[in-house]
């Protein structure tokens, strides 16, 4: 815990907490920061990490949900575009435009079962031909109008696209090309929602590994990593906690049902033939049982998802063999002239969706919808208890203010600020055009004695909190790099690890950097962060030992990742 946030806890009184949020994933986070900016005194907690949970396990994409045209759900179709839209302007350090290719293998197929699905029917479309892709892309771009920053859609013939994309099926007889982004460090920027939080309310607070040891009435009692606790009582809680939901609505005397989470798996492989063919593009496309799946470039490497099962462990969520066959099947089929084989998956990484309870039979057909419903208060129980539901990554700002807009009514306080147009994080004061960038660029680069290249490669990974971090005063150079992930410096990590709220070296390797997943680093690697972290944590030997071996097992059991010899990214049931 930093020194600043050490100091708001001593200073926390009986009284000072208007608002408790448990869950500080993407909706929570969002919430603490709507929150924040209004005035309203909050406290976000979380039994893991800010964003280690569902909110980790995405498939990376900020998107307007194409596909739920189908189901008739156009309300959420354009709220998510507009929010698509303002993510591209608010974190562009982050979020960037993705041009997206749907192979098209018929013509007119797929338009009754279209219609079927729209008025109701629990079945999907098996097949998509190109008038129904046509139709939906036209929506998609009337819906994506507002604040529109992207080109509209075009429809291309079977020549052109193979032209294109040359290891194409020859089986596809047109594509459509429309615009959605892509979100290069989610975890980052639920991070960084909640460090916007608290700089907007000095009086607001957030705890990581945080767990509920005692509810009396009306207060609430969590313990700490180091066996510290403080305790709230506040005027309304929040339940922002995902899938685990009823689990924390149980320990607050208020049961409920209120989850019927699905399963979404990810493999990313190291295959530049692919990721070169794939020129910039997402290929979005449905797989031989009519699943939507894809395939795009995520930091050099392709990421190939999703999967869409039903799931109710998200404590020991994983990428299963059957699933890994699948992936690698589906984009054989894609693209027959390329070679696919697990020895190219250096990652994988599985999440479960926190979807409403639902008896539909095809989990894909389960509305990504939000709702906020709320259990008042009880004898025992003084607070309400509003449980965020369902949503999606996207959607999380639109969400959050609706939230707050009800409790602030609750607290009888007012909004004194939209969040519509509030610059996040490193996306404060980014510098958007060529040349904007450029001079930003030379500025700190003049400043810090740093290159250019360094600067302009910082710049893309933290934002214009780039200047922070190559300005930080640190006992190693940032010329001092890690073992097996060059582009990383000691100096980074030394300025994580003591700035960023991190509690364990898992932190660093798998939320606050991407080296993890980017299948780069290596055992010496992590080593020599762990040491950094350490010297500045005040680890011991003992600690910064075990802290390796938690992170070593976790990239195994979790993510089928090996440091010392890489192994295939999905382990057999």
């Amino acid at each position: 815990m930093t020194p600043d946030m050490q100091q708001r806890f001593s200073n926390l009184g009986e009284g000072d907490i208007d608002v408790l949020i448990i869950g500080a994933g993407i909706n929570g986070a969002g919430l603490f920061r709507d929150l924040s900016v209004q005035g309203v005194n909050c406290v976000i907690v979380d039994k893991a990490d800010f964003g280690s949970g569902t909110s980790a396990a995405p498939s990376r994409l900020i998107h307007g949900g194409l596909k739920y045209l189908e189901t008739g759900e156009f309300g959420l179709v354009a709220q998510s575009t507009l929010e698509r839209n303002l993510l591209l302007k608010n974190a562009p350090h982050y979020v960037e435009p993705l041009p997206t290719f749907i192979p098209v293998f018929s013509w007119t197929r797929g338009i009754w079962a279209a219609l079927r699905t729209l008025l109701g029917s629990k079945t999907a479309p098996r097949s998509r031909g190109a008038v129904l892709i046509k139709i939906g892309l036209r929506l998609y771009d009337f819906f994506g109008s507002r604040d529109q920053v992207m080109p509209r859609h075009r429809l291309i013939l079977k020549k052109k696209a193979r032209k294109e994309m040359p290891h194409l099926t020859p089986a596809i007889v047109a594509g459509g090309i429309y615009y959605d982004a892509k979100i290069s460090r989610p975890e980052r920027l639920v991070y960084e929602l909640v460090m916007d939080g608290l700089e907007a309310n000095a009086k607001s607070l957030a705890a990581n590994f945080a767990t509920l040891a005692a509810v009396s009435g009306g207060r609430l009692t969590f313990r700490q990593p180091d066996d510290d606790e403080f305790a709230v009582s506040p005027k309304l809680v929040v339940n922002a906690a995902g899938p685990w939901i009823d689990h924390v609505n149980g320990a607050l005397g208020a049961p409920s049902r209120m989850i019927g989470g699905t399963k979404g798996s990810h493999i990313l492989l190291d295959h530049p033939e692919l990721v070169r063919s794939l020129n910039g593009h997402m290929i979005y496309f449905e797989a031989d049982d009519g699943r939507i799946c894809l395939v795009y470039n995520y930091l050099g490497m392709a990421l190939i998802g999703s999967t869409d099962i039903p799931a109710d462990d998200p404590d020991n969520v994983r990428c299963e063999e059957p699933e890994t066959e699948y992936f690698l099947d589906s984009i054989r089929s894609l693209l027959p002239t390329l070679r696919f084989d697990r020895d190219q998956i250096v990652y994988s990484y599985s999440g479960i969706r926190p979807l409403p309870a639902s008896d539909a039979t095809t989990p894909g057909l389960i509305s990504r919808d939000h709702s906020a419903p709320v259990k008042e208060p009880e004898e025992g129980r003084p607070f309400p208890i509003i449980s965020l539901v369902g949503g999606k990554w996207t959607t999380f700002r639109g969400f959050a203010e609706e939230v707050a807009d009800s409790v602030l009514a609750r607290l009888q306080h007012v909004r004194k600020k939209s969040t519509r147009y509030l610059p996040i994080g490193g996306g404060k004061a980014f510098p958007m055009e060529v040349r904007q960038r450029s001079v930003w660029i030379k500025e700190i680069a003049a400043r810090t004695d740093a290159p250019v290249e360094r600067v302009d490669e910082l710049l893309g990974r933290y934002g214009t909190t780039a200047a922070a971090v190559l300005s930080f005063s640190s006992a190693y150079s940032d010329d001092q790099r890690l073992t097996g992930a060059g582009h990383y410096s000691f100096k980074e990590v030394d300025w994580i690890a003591r700035n960023e709220l991190v509690v364990h070296l898992s932190d660093i390797v798998l939320r606050r950097t991407t080296l993890a997943i980017e299948g780069r680093l290596k055992l010496e690697g992590l080593r020599e962060i762990a040491g950094v972290a350490g010297a500045a944590l005040g680890w011991n030997d003992e600690r910064i030992a075990g802290e390796i071996e938690d992170v070593v097992n976790q990239l195994d059991k979790f993510h089928g990742q090996t440091l010392a010899s890489r192994v295939p990214a999905c382990r057999r049931a």
